[in-house]
């Protein structure tokens, strides 16, 4: 027997993507560069009415680097785009095959693709935000903060502001230097390597000098400890530089929890996403 609550959950779900489905439309496995291969394609969630240009958000997806895709984060595009935001969903190259210096590069490839095409789709290429869970959180930073990959993409940063989700690896050196050595450590050497030094240059909090664009910051109070502390430091530094910024600590959320609460469109964090998008000129 299904657990009613669960059932309930189902149907609300259920109920809210069948009103979302009658005005939000999704373009599937576009590719970002040349490299026509399933990590280097992205989905486009918009409104059937293009004729008013709205604010863009990418989202990097989670997963230790190693796991997770573009497609799992459906809900998450078309509850974006039914509030009026085209959402953007990527894939990228993940461990052992790529390292972070290539995850980051396909990131800012990404980007590039976002900013040259998504007017077709009703989109503002002036206003693109980026969004990240976990793995994603870091990515996206990472590439807002070393201005190596958008260089390398041949582009100046066209990133309005930054929304972070529960994001992980903001200091990978601190991390990675007093973290317990067990298969998570062992699995993230694929993506960092064992050299303290590739550790520093693959954390953002190593670049928050770099860092002009605003910030929204959320992470669960139940989250991993690297997590809250590596985030309120960000934030802290961020305020020191006088880079608008701003944190919400989410009560009774774990990790994982930061990002599927979002299933449904009538979470908290949607609220604060969309106050942050409107609060900025």
């Amino acid at each position: 027997m299904i657990n009613p609550k669960y059932a309930l959950m189902l149907f609300a779900l259920l109920s809210q993507v069948t009103l979302l489905a009658a005005k939000v439309k999704v373009e599937k496995d576009i590719n970002y560069t040349d490299q026509k291969e399933e990590r280097r394609q992205l989905n486009v969630y918009y409104q059937k009415d293009v004729s008013r240009p709205k604010d863009v958000i990418i989202f990097i997806h989670g997963g230790s680097w190693s796991s997770g895709k573009k497609d799992i984060y459906w809900w998450l595009g078309r509850n974006m785009a039914g509030k009026g935001v085209v959402t953007v969903t990527i894939n990228y190259g993940l461990a052992p095959q790529s390292q972070y210096m290539q995850m980051g590069d396909d990131c800012a490839q990404a980007v590039k693709w976002v900013q040259s095409h998504i007017a077709d789709y009703g989109g503002d290429p002036s206003r693109i935000f980026l969004m990240g869970h976990s793995a994603g959180g870091h990515l996206a930073e990472l590439i807002n903060a070393d201005p190596q990959y958008f260089k390398r993409a041949g582009i100046k940063n066209p990133v309005k502001g930054l929304i972070l989700d529960d994001p992980f690896g903001l200091d990978m050196k601190e991390y990675m230097s007093t973290a317990e050595k067990d298969d998570s450590y062992t699995d993230f050497l694929r993506t960092f390597s064992s050299d303290p030094l590739t550790w520093e240059k693959a954390s953002p909090l190593f670049y928050v000098k770099n860092i002009r664009n605003p910030h929204l910051i959320f992470y669960g109070a139940k989250t991993y400890p690297a997590i809250q502390i590596q985030s309120a430091r960000l934030n802290k530094l961020l305020e020191a530089e006088k880079v608008p910024t701003a944190v919400y600590v989410i009560k009774g959320k774990k990790h994982v929890g930061m990002i599927a609460q979002m299933i449904f469109g009538n979470n908290q964090l949607y609220g604060y996403i969309l106050g942050f998008l409107a609060g900025i000129k």
